[in-house]
């Protein structure tokens, strides 16, 4: 979840931000276009990868289906169901299976019950109202003047900040069991490894950089706040 916005004051903080998003953009675009043209050995597509690793968890009745767009891959712990883009279900990549199997790795994430992803669960209608809320009190804030908007962007802010901290350990502990399945079940072989590490690595590096850019709006926000208490 990257939630960005420009302000003229203290615009100088979002530019590391905005340099570390779009080096993660570039590394997740690197990884992954090269390793989606390296075929697995196995021959095996995402789908195929995903649905075995769910099977030898017990986990044989739940759906992976196939979903529109490009790298649009996501469980949903409410539907208890996978849903893997076109191009990674069909796909027998490295990348395709590494991506699959990543998200079947939070199945088995919900299935025991990780106390990471049950918490990012919980708070996610609060993140949800945050996010939508967040421009609206942003506009009114730098608008008006008001001080009280500004404080309630800050604490807006720390919620999706939050949110984000939380998904950190969600995402690389489903990479973790993503690898480890594949390798434990023989959907990869071991010299296949580090490439599928490299795809899921620069997969998570996104989510540290949407937490860097929350972060620096956090500061830049409270910036404005001591600023305007000081005038």
């Amino acid at each position: 979840m990257m939630v960005g916005f420009i302000v003229m004051e203290y615009w100088w903080l979002a530019i590391p931000g905005v340099l570390l998003g779009m080096y993660a953009q570039m590394k997740l675009s690197s990884a992954y276009g090269r390793y989606s043209r390296v075929g697995n050995a196995a021959g095996m597509t995402g789908a195929q990868a995903a649905r075995e690793i769910l099977d030898s968890a017990g986990l044989h009745n739940m759906p992976v289906e196939e979903t529109p767009g490009h790298l649009t891959d996501h469980y949903d712990p409410k539907k208890k169901a996978l849903f893997i883009s076109s191009e990674n279900y069909h796909g027998t990549s490295l990348a395709a299976v590494g991506v699959a199997a990543h998200e079947a790795g939070h199945a088995l994430q919900d299935k025991a019950a990780y106390a990471p992803l049950n918490i990012r669960m919980a708070i996610v209608p609060l993140t949800q109202f945050a996010s939508g809320a967040a421009p609206i009190i942003v506009l009114l804030g730098l608008v008006f003047r008001v001080p009280l908007f500004v404080n309630i962007a800050i604490i807006v802010f720390i919620v999706i900040a939050l949110f984000q901290l939380v998904t950190l350990p969600v995402e690389f502990d489903a990479s973790r069991r993503a690898k480890e399945q594949l390798l434990r079940l023989g959907l990869i072989r071991q010299t296949e490894g580090p490439a599928v590490s490299k795809v899921l690595s620069a997969a998570a590096m996104t989510y540290v950089a949407a937490l860097v850019v929350t972060l620096l709006q956090v500061l830049q926000f409270w910036m404005i706040a001591r600023g305007r208490e000081r005038n």
